[in-house]
């Protein structure tokens, strides 16, 4: 074996470039499966860090949408199948230290959540029992991250206050490192505090919690499902429209479900290019070995058996898949930081991506595997000799066997096969962005600049005092040199929350429970239209006439209108939002404004109601912190990302205690929802081009090989009058045969493939006919360009010394 070791590296050494080919092949594959195994392995296969995780569920409505407080009570006494129920939702408190008050990503979280997840805090303690009740709750734990950021490390921190809201709150303690409870709807949370629900604990109407449960042992997911399918049923019954499409999904799938799709796509994609490179290296392989015969044919007549042959080719092809399973290791290595850069911020877990233990010990089998898999069928066929011909030292060379042709032919085929089904997907992808491009969003994102403001824990946040502040910084935002037009709404379209809000038509009878009809609640300052480029298509916008001393008002999208005023003027119809009231406060229609879209960018848009700020009477007078929290929208002549210091300047000038964050423009807002499909087409076009290259390298290697081994066919054929045109007739027809045969197994692939990809296609089918014709134009002229070099050099072989071999 040491001696089959040795004289394989010595062959390599004598033939450096059949060797730096072969291993560049090898790591452009190798490499790219590394990197995409990287994320998939992240993402998919390493297991949540908590303990069992497969026995942790989350219960929502409709799997996406939260639940109310006194459904998750009743869940917890009614069921067998969970060890407990834990509860979660989202905060965003202001962290005041020196200077201006800073917004920051926090959970409320039920105290039996961290003890049902089954982890142990780095210092401190987690949350007493009481904790959760009025007047306990100032109590705080922080992320490791936000501990060593933020309070640099201290570990003298657990017993200290920190002002949150204006208030003091107790650390009790900091989680480890690598930790975070935000699976899905919140990312990178930096602290949890106790979920105080107080009165709110029976409510039904108000849904703002996510549940999350622990599956007894024992216990299955589908006995899960059916014990809470019984239970809801039974609640649904006794309070209508409180219960219904609740369900029951692993928490992982939760997390994952999404991207998972997308990431087997791209490894399966990623998985094509490196059996591209494993043919291309067996054709290397074969031709090496065809150039061997003689040497074979020696060791044969010296009596070596035909398993010494094969295992000195194997041999020497372990030996190319590891010196490319190293190169492919350092290219991925390299290529995390391109990756990364591409990677979607709402990519679930992208944080742990990295080159780790499981990706080195995948590449070293995968690289193995490789060197398996190029290097048996030529080892096998190298060690078929035909000792009198291979001996022969004057054989004419005149080709190779039919079989062996088959072979090649086959590796060619397939080649063009899998480049062709990666050149549709990146077609499909291309077709996919365009069509999200020309997506009309109902306003114009270019030049506009978003803000939240918090009040919360300032003077401003008193609710007599809220709605003056913000006109205050409208004035004070507009005196900005550049800023065109000024306004301000509870939640801003694609970036911000959508709050649904039941509400009654005049003159229709009352709706049953649950069935009440809903449109997404704006708030909004004099402007907004203006400032979002929003068209109001009929009837007047709001101006500062619309206080409360005036009758109410409301401005409707065009949805809103078709849907519950179908064939009728919706100017002047009156609605209600105090529900059954006996003496509702009527909002006159008195606009229609143009659709926008609201919380994604392919999603339809749903009813929409614009209500005047300064009539807000239900929460004018409220001390919960509904409005304590508005965002900014600015509109500016110039680069929006300009004004941002300045905006903070201005708003820090009035009140220092006022936190001002999540600064985006909405041009990065739309970039942010077209992050994942932009992600998914440089991955695959990438790989289609690596495909497409790696193919056309295939077919001028077999191309100037058969013209090498075909010389003297050629050569008769020239000295009986054949034209050089005719030549290369040949040999291009022969290259093209293979590549549109290679072509068609891609298509019918593609057909049956591409059905994969529907879930994150837009605007396109996987079955595309303009998609399609287009790859096979692109893989055809490839492949007559890569055959025309070889088959111009077959015209020029010289037939009196093509003969003179006889």
């Amino acid at each position: 074996m040491l001696q089959d070791l040795s004289y394989g590296i010595r062959q390599l050494v004598k033939s450096p470039t059949f060797t730096l080919v072969a291993v560049l092949a090898i790591a452009l594959g190798v490499g790219a499966n590394t990197a995409i195994f990287s994320v998939v392995n992240a993402v998919l296969l390493r297991p949540l860090s908590y303990q069992d995780p497969d026995r942790l569920v989350t219960i929502l409505e409709d799997y996406d949408r939260p639940v109310a407080p006194g459904n998750i009570a009743d869940w917890r006494k009614q069921n067998h199948v969970f060890e407990d129920i834990g509860s979660a939702e989202s905060w965003t408190p202001n962290l005041s230290k020196t200077g201006q008050a800073e917004s920051v990503k926090a959970l409320r979280v039920s105290p039996n959540l961290f003890p049902m997840l089954g982890v142990q805090p780095l210092l401190g303690r987690f949350f007493g029992a009481d904790e959760d009740k009025a007047g306990n709750e100032h109590v705080v734990i922080l992320s490791y991250a936000s501990w060593q950021r933020r309070f640099g490390g201290n570990p003298e921190i657990v017993g200290h206050p920190i002002t949150l809201q204006g208030e003091p709150f107790t650390v009790v303690g900091v989680m480890p490192a690598g930790f975070q409870f935000a699976p899905f709807w919140v990312t990178k949370a930096e602290l949890w505090v106790p979920l105080a629900l107080g009165q709110g604990a029976a409510s039904r109407e108000v849904q703002s919690l996510r549940a999350f449960a622990r599956l007894k042992p024992g216990a299955s997911l589908q006995q899960a499902r059916s014990e809470m399918a019984t239970i809801t049923a039974q609640l649904e019954a006794q309070f209508p429209g409180t219960n219904r499409h609740i369900t029951v999904q692993l928490l992982k799938d939760k997390v994952v479900g999404d991207v998972r799709p997308a990431l087997l796509v791209l490894l399966a994609a990623v998985s094509f290019v490196l059996l591209i490179a494993c043919a291309n290296v067996a054709h290397l392989l074969m031709a090496r070995g065809a150039a061997r015969q003689r040497e074979i044919a020696v060791r044969t007549a010296l009596g070596a058996e035909r398993w010494r042959i094969i295992r000195q080719f194997l041999i020497e092809s372990l030996l190319l898949a590891l010196l490319g399973g190293g190169a492919g290791l350092l290219l991925a290595f390299r290529g995390m930081t391109v990756l990364t850069a591409l990677i979607p911020a709402s990519l679930p877990r992208a944080e742990s991506i990295k080159l780790d233990l499981p990706v080195l010990l995948f590449t070293a089998a995968i690289s193995i595997l490789t060197g398996l898999v190029f290097g048996v069928v030529p080892a096998l066929q190298a060690s078929r000799v035909n000792l009198r011909n291979a001996l022969h030292e004057a054989g004419r060379g005149g080709g190779d066997s039919l079989r062996h042709n088959r072979l090649r032919s086959v590796l060619v085929g397939s080649e063009f096969a899998l480049a062709f089904l990666l050149m549709i997907g990146a077609g499909l992808m291309v077709r996919t962005l365009l069509a999200l491009r020309a997506i009309d969003p109902g306003f114009e994102a270019h030049h506009v600049l978003s803000a939240v403001l918090s009040l919360a824990g300032s003077e401003e946040a008193q609710p007599q005092k809220r709605f003056p502040f913000y006109k205050q910084v409208v004035e004070r935002v507009a005196t900005l040199p550049g800023v065109e037009s000024v306004s301000v709404i509870n939640h801003a379209p694609l970036t911000g929350d959508t709050w649904g809000f039941p509400f009654s038509i005049e003159g229709r009878p009352a709706a049953r429970p649950g069935e009440a009809a809903h449109a997404i609640y704006r708030v909004i300052l004099p402007g907004y239209f203006r400032t979002m480029g929003i068209s109001l298509l009929r009837g007047r916008d709001i101006s500062e006439s619309d206080s409360m001393d005036v009758p109410g008002v409301v401005i409707v999208n065009q949805r809103m209108a078709r849907t519950y005023w179908p064939g009728e003027d919706a100017i002047g119809k009156r609605i209600t939002l105090d529900g059954s009231s006996r003496s509702p406060s009527w909002l006159t229609v008195i606009g229609i404004a143009q659709d926008a879209k609201q919380d994604g960018w392919t999603s339809a848009s749903r009813p929409e109601m614009y209500l005047p700020v300064l009539q807000s009477r239900e929460y004018l007078n409220d001390p919960s912190s509904h409005f304590q929290y508005m965002t900014l929208m600015v509109r500016t002549t110039g680069e929006p990302a300009a004004i941002a210091n300045d905006l903070k300047a201005a708003v820090g000038a009035l009140d220092q205690n006022v936190a001002v964050s999540q600064i985006e423009t909405m041009d990065q807002a739309v970039a942010d929802l077209n992050a994942q499909p932009r992600f998914e087409f440089w991955l695959l076009g990438s790989f289609a081009g690596l495909a497409v290259l790696l193919a056309a390298l295939g077919i001028y290697g077999v191309m100037s090989y058969s013209v090498s081994r075909r010389a003297h066919e050629l050569g008769v054929r020239m000295a009986l009058g054949a034209a050089p045109g005719d030549v290369v007739r040949l040999v291009v027809r022969q290259a093209m045969t293979l590549a549109l045969v290679g072509s068609f197994c891609g298509l019918m692939a593609a057909v049956a493939l591409t059905r994969t990809m529907s879930s994150f296609l837009y605007g396109v089918r996987p079955i595309d006919l303009p998609t399609y014709a287009a790859a096979a134009a692109a893989i055809s002229a490839v492949a007559l360009l890569a055959s025309h070099i070889p088959a111009r050099r077959a015209t020029r072989v010289d037939p009196v010394r093509a003969l003179r071999s006889e």
